[in-house]
């Protein structure tokens, strides 16, 4: 019992990386072409998954609303 709870002390989380609204930024328009070809592949049919598409939707969401928290903080 005493080994499960050393290995879960070891184990523990490291704090994501906080970036800068110039890599936000940069990440979105990863993303972004990386949905277009997503989306691209998918009419084609060579898309593998099509789930890569919503993924990418969600991620493309996320960047955008941190982005937007970034450019509010600088605003106060």
């Amino acid at each position: 019992m005493a080994e499960t709870k050393a290995k879960a002390a070891k184990s523990t989380k490291k704090a994501p990386v906080v970036k800068s609204l110039e890599d936000l930024v940069k990440d979105l328009a990863v993303k972004q072409n990386d949905l277009l070809e997503a989306k691209r592949g998918h009419r084609a049919g060579e898309l593998v998954n099509p789930r890569v598409i919503t993924v990418t939707r969600k991620e493309i969401a996320r960047l955008k609303t941190a982005i937007r928290a970034e450019e509010l903080k600088e605003t106060k």
